[in-house]
């Protein structure tokens, strides 16, 4: 079976949600043990494939043995199988996390809501371990027609947030096709590996140039890359807690994933120094990006508002990490991947604690929170200084890596950008700890409903507050053994520039 691992992270999610229906035909109540166990077996077979990987190299599966180019095949090396990883611990924290929220939020809707979220988590999984590009397109369709879905059935407005989230996110799934389909003109292959090799031979051409540009941009769109970030903060702020617990920390992040995989297997670095300026557009989109979602995170008085664009200005990490283009950088942008998955992921996570909590999830609503929920306000605190970039947790080393990078490649504008989104997180969630802590009063509830006021505790339920508080463990954890992430995993997956 071990040997099947590779195809067993997609089968069984895939199949656990064409069954899931069934299930809750026969008994609602079990599809969240039903998705947990499909998740949860999901994730051992992740993790047994990842140990492969460390000891013994890449792993190449072919689908019905059918042999590559012709067959599509499973590619796992040292980055997807650290991805297959975060993306399937991400997917089952969150169905943990799930329950109760669902269960508030729209009970009468629990089977459908956790079929979509196999399927999200099933093309998530699928986009990360392709090795043919348009096999990832399928992948990256299943996952988005799956997100659309979960978004549109979250609070008022969520509808028109899913809505144009279709018009944009259709918008660069086809210049991803697009790009597709010019490169397997020119070497009739889809297989990433086969395309790789052929392209050295056509690597000159315009149309070679304009493929590239149109995945380029396709991707930019999906990783809400300023400009084109405009479908996320409606998207995320509206969607219910555990769908946006699940997007928000993994759609931008894989579409980094495919990003530097595109950049660094398929076209090569020689091809992107060769012929176009793209470093320097990411360098500047991504210091563009950090700027404007520093300011624009700090106008916000929502909190997953505010979270969107965190989001918009760490997406401005990874893209310009990318385009400095030397080793340091590069290493600090794919550790930053991971680490801001795991944030991400605890930031929504406690988010939808404070609606659950409090019905609503402004700012206000964190009122008094450390002494009503001091558990959870530990572990919020953990992610928020994080973010921050406070050692030792993993948010630290990855900016370290990155103003390292930025300061080796004379990039002083991005590094200055960098120090400024720092503090302006520190002004971001100090603004929330004096909220919680109750010395903000020139705030009031907004005439919400005062949460737990005949009670001095009043925690989440385990089921949400058990995901969290791991979450802020492996924030603690991962800052402290970096450096092993990156000798035994990223380094063997950064080019040599």
């Amino acid at each position: 079976m071990i040997d099947q691992a590779p195809v067993l992270i997609i089968v069984i999610p895939l199949i656990f949600a064409l069954l899931t229906p069934v299930v809750g035909l026969w008994r609602k109540s079990l599809c969240y043990f039903w998705i947990l166990t499909a998740l949860a077996l999901s994730a051992a077979f992740s993790v047994t494939v990842f140990v492969k990987v460390l000891n013994t190299g890449t792993i190449h599966y072919n689908l019905g043995g059918w042999t590559p180019p012709w067959g599509i095949e499973y590619v796992i090396d040292h980055l997807n199988a650290l991805m297959l990883v975060v993306v399937s611990a991400i997917a089952l924290l969150t169905a943990v996390y799930s329950r109760k929220s669902i269960e508030k939020e729209f009970p009468n809707k629990k089977t459908a809501f956790y079929t979509v979220f196999l399927l999200q988590a099933t093309g998530f999984l699928g986009i990360v371990i392709t090795g043919d590009m348009f096999n990832l397109y399928v992948f990256l369709e299943i996952s988005s027609l799956a997100g659309y879905a979960l978004i549109a059935i979250g609070e008022d407005g969520a509808l028109f947030a899913a809505f144009k989230y279709i018009i944009i996110g259709t918008i660069g799934a086809s210049f991803y096709l697009i790009g597709v389909g010019y490169i397997y003109i020119m070497t009739g292959s889809l297989n990433m590996a086969d395309i790789a090799a052929l392209l050295q031979q056509v690597n000159n051409t315009s149309v070679i140039h304009i493929a590239f540009a149109f995945i380029l941009a396709g991707l930019i769109i999906k990783m809400a890359l300023f400009p084109m970030y405009i479908w996320m903060p409606d998207a995320y702020t509206k969607a219910p807690s555990a769908s946006s617990a699940l997007i928000a920390p993994l759609m931008t992040k894989i579409s980094a994933y495919i990003l530097v995989r595109v950049i660094f297997t398929i076209f090569k670095p020689e091809f992107i120094t060769a012929n176009l300026p793209v470093t320097k557009i990411m360098l500047w989109l991504g210091f563009a990006a950090i700027i404007y979602g520093a300011i624009m995170s700090i106008a916000q008085t929502d909190f997953k508002r505010m979270l969107c664009f965190i989001i918009v200005a760490e997406i401005g990490y990874i893209v310009g990490g990318i385009g400095l283009f030397n080793p340091t950088a590069i290493k600090g942008a794919i550790l930053h991947i991971l680490n801001d998955a795991v944030m991400t992921a605890g930031l929504f996570f406690i988010a939808g604690i404070v609606k659950y909590k409090t019905g609503f999830h402004n700012l206000t609503d964190f009122k008094d929170l450390f002494k009503k929920m001091p558990v959870t306000m530990g572990a919020f605190v953990i992610i928020a200084l994080s973010v921050i970039g406070v050692p030792p947790t993993c948010g630290f080393f990855s900016k370290w890596y990155l103003i390292k990078g930025a300061i080796i490649g004379n990039a002083w504008p991005f590094a200055a950008a960098l120090l400024f989104s720092s503090l302006v997180n520190v002004v971001l969630f100090f603004r929330i700890f004096e909220i919680g802590y109750g010395f903000d009063h020139g705030h009031d509830s907004g005439g919400h409903e005062e949460l737990g006021s005949g009670s001095l505790i009043s925690e989440a339920p385990a089921t949400m507050l058990l995901p969290s508080m791991l979450v802020s463990l492996i924030i603690i954890f991962t800052g402290i053994y970096n450096q092993t992430i990156i000798t035994n995993i990223i380094e063997h997956v950064t080019p040599n520039l």
